[in-house]
């Protein structure tokens, strides 16, 4: 088992830039592609970006640009670098973890998530 702890969420003004941080815990003697989702209100769960272990990252078409994932395998924890934050990025954020296709941004190949941290973005 994997227990994935997600931190960073808040309250900013649009604009403004969040870091949001992921740190995996239990077998993670093993190493699995990571990825962060989001999902705003109403609407369904979407990846954002993944990064697999060797470094390699994914984004999804909407966020290049603004978002940026990267990781520290040290401390077993990946990032999510949120810059220029605009109303429509609100929703709550989830880290994922082990896929069987690497950097997928396929929400239901992921085993195992966390509880997920708020962002609200005002305009």
């Amino acid at each position: 088992q994997v227990q994935l702890v997600e931190s960073g969420g808040g309250s900013v003004q649009a604009g403004g830039s969040l870091r949001l941080s992921c740190t995996a815990s239990g077998h993670t003697n093993k190493r699995y592609c990571m990825t962060w989702f989001r999902q705003a209100p109403g609407k369904e769960r979407e990846g954002v970006a993944a990064i697999e272990p060797d470094g390699a990252t994914s984004y999804a078409d909407s966020v290049k640009g603004r978002f940026t994932i990267s990781q520290d395998t040290v401390s077993n924890t990946i990032y999510l670098q949120i810059d220029r934050l605009q109303p429509e990025d609100t929703g709550m954020y989830y880290c994922a973890a082990e896929a069987p296709v690497a950097g997928t941004l396929v929400t239901d190949l992921y085993k195992y998530w966390g509880q997920g941290t708020q962002v609200t973005v005002s305009s």
